[in-house]
């Protein structure tokens, strides 16, 4: 199908690679390479038509993804993280939604969702401070979704736990500038956020376990089949999609490097039968990692639009695989980074980047395998997956 957004990436190529240096000396993307990304259209993928989004099928939103990060991990990380928000924002509040991009459809928002802050109901809303680790592309956002749980008088969370999604202009919270200083992905400018005290009103609340189980959307009337997909298949989707593009870039970057590269032996890298048998085979897994991926979100819009229930066991399935498609990927970027020699490890070596960038996505929450690999198996088996951590995020 056409996607001209993906086309938009592929005509700018060159200037995304160009300021990659640059991202990573500033430690988040250069203004130029986000308004390019901007005015390409990354981010509206997934927005409504209402305010300018394209309404995409998730697998464009992915493919694009993948694209935008093999040219630089940064971007394409920023992309896939920012990019679902519009998702997201399409069934909240329309009163919001009209804040947010009814001026300017080209408004992005940043997150993250883990719960760094206490919402303490208030007179029309709740009363909020936390700080929270890992906001990617927070520097070029103007809103923010932030994970809270709902306390009491005391400042403290209710017990059993209430988790809310809470929605945030720039005004009310503070980026600390230096909070992002790592090995990997450091384009993409991860800061912390810190909220003293913000006032947020009910209309940019969302409940959050709502907001998981496709409830919000349902409440809102929502029918469109994009914004009735599950939340733990359309959250993760940008971020494995851009590490497995990240590796994508790894495969390409080393098939570059090897390609008049002598060996240690004295041999050329193109007549060494066991570094061509470790290029194609890892070449081949992560092909084989984006399919699964893509596979993947095609089977569960398919259902979706057939206007199927997804269960708690299809959803288990589908995180399993979207992780297992991220460690597949980077495992195969190891075999190419290993096989690259001494000279791949230098700073000004495209290839070294990549591979970082690659393992820094690794780390993300989302592709922690432990807990939804043990969900997966359990509901494979029929038997009830209990409330807590092993339903966190599916």
């Amino acid at each position: 199908m056409p996607n001209p957004v993906l086309d938009n990436i592929v005509a700018i190529a060159d200037e995304i690679r160009a300021g990659a240096q640059e991202g990573e000396s500033l430690g988040r993307l250069p203004d130029a390479m986000a308004e390019n990304l901007r005015q390409a259209g990354l981010i509206r993928l997934l927005q409504r038509k209402k305010y300018n989004g394209f309404e995409a099928h998730p697998r464009e939103f992915a493919e694009t993804v993948m694209q935008t990060a093999s040219l630089y991990g940064s971007a394409g990380w920023v992309g896939g993280i920012v990019g679902v928000h519009p998702w997201q924002l399409a069934f909240a509040d329309p009163r919001v939604q009209d804040e947010i991009l009814g001026e300017n459809s080209n408004t992005w928002q940043a997150s993250p969702y883990m719960p760094g802050g206490v919402a303490v109901p208030t007179d029309g809303g709740y009363v909020m401070s936390g700080r929270w680790q890992f906001s990617s592309g927070t520097d070029h956002c103007d809103w923010i979704f932030l994970g809270a749980m709902v306390g009491g008088a005391d400042g403290k969370p209710l017990m059993p736990p209430q988790s809310l999604h809470v929605i945030l202009p720039r005004s009310d919270y503070r980026i600390v500038a230096d909070s992002w200083d790592v090995v990997g992905l450091r384009g993409t400018g991860s800061k912390d956020i810190i909220v003293q005290d913000a006032f947020i009103p009910d209309y940019r609340v969302m409940n959050g376990d709502k907001v998981i189980d496709g409830t919000a959307a349902k409440e809102y009337g929502v029918t469109e089949t994009l914004y009735r997909m599950p939340w733990s298949t359309m959250f993760p989707l940008g971020i494995t999609s851009a590490t497995i593009g990240i590796c994508e870039g790894v495969l390409a970057a080393g098939i570059d490097y090897q390609r008049n590269r002598v060996g240690a032996t004295g041999t050329l890298v193109k007549d060494d039968p066991y570094v061509l048998h470790a290029l194609g085979e890892a070449a081949s897994e992560i092909d084989a990692a984006r399919q699964q991926l893509l596979a993947n979100v095609d089977r569960i819009y398919d259902r979706v639009d057939r206007g199927e229930e997804i269960d708690f066991a299809t959803r288990a399935q589908v995180r399993r695989d979207q992780a297992r498609a991220a460690w597949r990927a980077v495992r195969a970027a190891d075999e190419i980074f290993d096989r690259a020699g001494g000279n791949a490890l230098r700073m000004d070596n495209t290839l070294q980047r990549f591979w970082r960038d690659a393992h820094a996505g690794l780390h993300h929450a989302i592709h922690v395998t432990s807990t939804t690999y043990h969900a997966a198996a359990m509901s494979s088996l029929g038997v009830e997956v209990p409330p807590g951590p092993l339903r966190v995020m599916i």
